[in-house]
């Protein structure tokens, strides 16, 4: 599979995108894949293969097994599954740093209200165990997106999450300068008092697929509440991130995240915007 660090790169060595993994727009048809491979660029057999040769040489693919993923935020790209076609264009999706709104599950399954795509992924990209899965459920009469799994630390795993970029267009950001950090309705189920899960964001500081800013959040489990994470409380992690400060104002993607210890997860969410205080 292959990652957004991957399409940079391609881009950087003029190639023309014509599909990839995740999201992109070409004649104003949103199209998304969950997981199947849909990666083309133009040129021709040869061109591509010293492409590939290129990326290999500085590490972009390949040998992800021999890294330890412990605690990473892991990659862009999500687990098997089917293609998605929006039903409009990607300029029909609110901007969400100008409505505040995220996702507050107004679009049909599994688009987001900004224009993003949902996903579940788990540390199995990077030779992990842990399994997870994503969907449109109704928890206490509320509708949600539910993610459900298994954390296994086992093969340096550790990891499962939903996740979404903020915007229909992959690798681009938005300005959320003007909030004071991120609102969450959650729902969990776990044995548990509390239950602790992180928040994953990223930015383009975050130079390798496992960086990302990340922050802590408690969840009671069994009933629906409403969660606050203020910016200031994300940390980076990994190359570029752990050494430059959260901004705000170049925000691309988010993850809900269950990692670090075993564990059986049921998380669900019903809305994720951007708060002012």
């Amino acid at each position: 599979m292959v990652s957004s660090d991957t399409l940079k790169t391609l881009l950087l060595l003029g190639y023309n995108i014509v599909a990839i993994q995740g999201s992109f727009v070409t004649n104003h048809q949103h199209v998304v894949s969950s997981g199947t491979n849909l990666f083309q660029v133009g040129g021709t057999k040869k061109a591509d293969n010293k492409a590939m040769s290129f990326l290999k040489k500085i590490g972009r693919v390949g040998g992800a097994r021999n890294v330890d993923f412990t605690n990473s935020m892991g990659v862009d790209e999500g687990p098997a599954g089917k293609t998605y076609y929006a039903t409009k264009k990607s300029e029909s999706f609110p901007i969400c740093t100008e409505s505040g709104v995220i996702d507050d599950l107004s679009e049909s399954y599994p688009f987001t209200t900004s224009g993003g795509v949902w996903a579940g992924i788990s540390d199995r990209v990077m030779g992990g165990v842990s399994s997870a899965k994503i969907g449109r459920e109704t928890i206490l009469g509320r509708e949600a997106n539910v993610l459900r799994g298994t954390v296994s630390l086992d093969n340096n795993g550790g990891f499962i999450q939903m996740a979404t970029d903020l915007t229909p267009v992959p690798l681009t950001t938005v300005d959320a300068s003007k909030y004071d950090g991120l609102e969450l309705d959650l729902w969990c189920e776990a044995s548990s008092a509390m239950e602790s899960f992180n928040i994953h964001l990223r930015t383009p500081a975050c130079s390798r697929q496992f960086s990302s800013y990340r922050a802590t959040l408690q969840v009671e489990p069994g009933k629906w509440q409403t969660v606050r994470v203020p910016f200031p409380a994300f940390v980076g992690h990994g190359p570029g991130a752990s050494t430059t400060k959260f901004d705000p104002s170049a925000v691309r993607r988010i993850g809900i995240v269950a990692i670090g210890r075993e564990m059986d997860v049921t998380l669900a969410q019903a809305g994720v915007r951007f708060y002012k205080s």
